[in-house]
């Protein structure tokens, strides 16, 4: 019998425990500070406050992923990790007692000195338990005895692997050479207990209860020699051999009955992709009211100044290729696409990949020029980001015949679904004449994706388009 690995949501939860023990106890600390040694829990104005300082504390660690990776983390990266847990936590706190209107009651500063100390407890105390859990050593009855069958060439690589990650979970009963025979010597310590002729006759005779397979493709386990360690019970993992051209990004996952490897630009959790849909429809919702509102003005605008639909639609391209119709309020002239034909040779942006020029002729004097300088003419798109074909942020959709004109490396930026905004638009939106640097800044957004950067680019965004900058 084999128990697997928790999730890390279960996995971390000696993390997640001690954070909220020192949660409270910095805000226990505080208010001994404040008020002299006595009770913080007896108020109720206080004990409230401290229960929903621990929901919010959990939330923050489930949905910031808090301790992702949290024994990898030098004391640098762990420091920046806890100021911004424990600060998130914080302004939440902040938050719910402004919504709840008793902030005023509350002493700013307990809540000052309890976040002060909830920085240095929570730091020093994950500090301490990654040191015990990295240095801890179980009584060696309590272990999980490993075999390691490799090749000789991997085998100091593999020893030395299974020591960094190990944290005393397993004991390396030794180590099986399948390509010589170098029985009685040891690498790193671990003594060479067997070859291929006897592995099996070396598990049945002694502790044994996992065997890592880790053997170049080159070299084929016998079949047989499988088969007999699952006769015996013995858990059995095997190293897959991955493809250094399906990049670093792979996974072992079950398609469709098939056990697959599988890689992608970006690989994400569902809790990721829950969250990031979350926020798109919240900001959805939001900006279709604004939408509403902004139509009352902008429509009987744009048809005094141009008749026609008030509101344009085109098919763009969504992701991997996806189409779907955007929906914008009209800038431009009823005859604008006809148009564009005759003004390719003033395009700005190089093999016209793009389309973007000064002084655009077709787009609307006064109103239309108004509305693209404060970007008012994307607004209808939060219907699409409602509907599903996009995104907050994301990349932007190309049209059909630029989408017609793109080489393999372009399509990567379809990887993903578009967005309202992106990297590229906070970066010079149409000072940007170059079609390969969008294509390289998209990419960096895919690769490098997470929810703290669709934040930063939202509220650049935000930024960039107050003061109109880049809008042409």
């Amino acid at each position: 019998m084999y128990q697997k690995e928790n999730s890390s949501w279960v996995k971390h939860a000696d993390f997640t425990i001690c954070d909220m023990l020192c949660l409270q106890l910095a805000f226990i600390l505080a208010y001994w500070i404040k008020n002299g040694v006595g009770h913080p829990y007896e108020t109720e104005l206080y004990r409230n406050v401290a229960v929903v300082m621990i929901f919010i504390q959990l939330v923050c660690t489930f949905f910031n992923e808090s301790f992702s990776g949290v024994l990898r983390r030098n004391m640098l990266e762990e420091l920046k990790k806890t100021f911004e847990q424990c600060t998130l936590v914080c302004l939440l706190v902040l938050v719910y007692m402004f919504l709840m209107r008793v902030g005023s009651d509350y002493s700013r500063m307990i809540l000052l000195v309890s976040y002060v100390f909830y920085i240095g407890f929570s730091y020093c105390s994950r500090q301490m338990l990654k040191k015990f859990l990295k240095n801890r050593r179980y009584e060696e009855g309590e272990k999980r005895s490993m075999l390691i069958v490799t090749v000789s060439s991997n085998a100091k690589n593999i020893v030395e692997t299974i020591r960094k990650n190990n944290y005393g979970t397993y004991h390396l009963a030794g180590i099986v050479l399948m390509d010589c025979d170098k029985k009685g010597k040891t690498i790193e310590g671990i003594p060479v207990v067997a070859g291929s002729e006897d592995i099996i006759s070396y598990i049945h005779k002694n502790w044994v209860d996992e065997v890592f397979f880790a053997v170049p493709k080159e070299i084929t386990i016998p079949e047989q020699i499988i088969k007999d360690c699952s006769t015996m019970g013995v858990v059995i993992h095997m190293q897959l051999a991955t493809m250094k051209s399906l990049g670093k990004n792979q996974i072992v996952e079950e398609v469709a009955g098939y056990t697959v490897l599988s890689s992608s630009i970006r690989i994400v959790t569902p809790r990721q992709m829950f969250i990031k849909r979350t926020m798109d429809i919240v900001g959805g919702l939001v900006g279709c009211l604004f939408t509403g509102i902004v139509a009352l003005f902008l429509v009987p605008a744009i048809k005094i100044k141009s008749p026609g639909p008030a509101f344009f639609s085109q098919v763009r391209v969504g992701k991997n290729g996806r189409p779907f119709k955007i929906y914008k309020f009209r800038s431009m002239y009823m005859d604008a696409e006809e148009r564009k034909k005759e003004l390719m040779k003033q395009n700005n942006v190089k093999d016209g990949m793009m389309f973007k020029m000064d002084d655009d002729p077709r787009i609307i004097k006064g109103v239309g020029h108004f509305i693209r300088k404060t970007s008012l003419d994307e607004f209808p798109q939060f219907w699409n980001i409602l509907k599903g074909d996009m995104s907050l942020v994301g990349t932007r959709p190309p049209t059909v015949d630029e989408w017609e004109k793109y080489e393999l490396h372009h399509r990567k930026r379809l990887a993903i679904r578009p967005g309202l905004t992106g990297m590229w638009q906070v970066s010079g939106r149409s000072d940007i004449t170059d079609f390969e640097e969008v294509v390289e800044l998209d990419t960096k957004y895919i690769s490098e994706w997470c929810l703290k950067l669709d934040v930063e680019i939202l509220f650049k965004t935000v930024m960039v388009v107050f003061m109109g900058s880049g809008a042409k």
